[in-house]
């Protein structure tokens, strides 16, 4: 049963919620796009974009936006992914979901030696930083195309 304290922090935590998930998911649909056209990105998860697989069931099922949480494969393996995670500054390396700061992770090297994630992957689950600054962020990060 939760205190008088914790009760009040709900509320008052859910009377932004429906500005925070909106830009949520209009950051994740920026990053989407934005990795999608990247040359160094070989795929990107996220049901909001129309090559998606699930695009059509997405779309009856998320009328209000496709959600924060996106992941990408990136040309080149391991050691690629982990120096783009490395190189973020605004995204955080964290393993976390929601909140309003951007993380990002690899995903693979969490899960340990037996992880059948690809480990060209990084997740990201976008906070409600400036969209321009998360793309800058990840653009300066993935570094020059090529």
């Amino acid at each position: 049963m939760p205190g008088a304290f914790e009760a009040w922090l709900v509320l008052r935590g859910i009377k932004t919620l429906p500005l925070r998930m909106r830009q949520h998911c209009q950051n994740a649909m920026a990053v989407a796009r934005y990795l999608q056209q990247h040359p160094k990105v070989s795929r990107v998860n996220y049901p909001g974009l129309t090559q998606h697989p699930h695009h059509e069931l997405a779309l009856r099922q998320m009328p209000g936006g496709f959600g924060g949480m996106l992941s990408f494969h990136l040309r080149g393996g391991q050691a690629q992914a982990m120096e783009v995670a490395a190189r973020t500054q605004i995204f955080t390396r964290a393993t976390s979901l929601g909140g309003t700061h951007s993380l990002i992770e690899h995903r693979a090297s969490v899960e340990g030696s037996g992880s059948k994630t690809p480990r060209n992957l990084l997740r990201i689950s976008a906070g409600i930083e400036n969209t321009q600054d998360l793309i800058a962020d990840l653009d300066q990060a993935l570094g020059s195309p090529g």
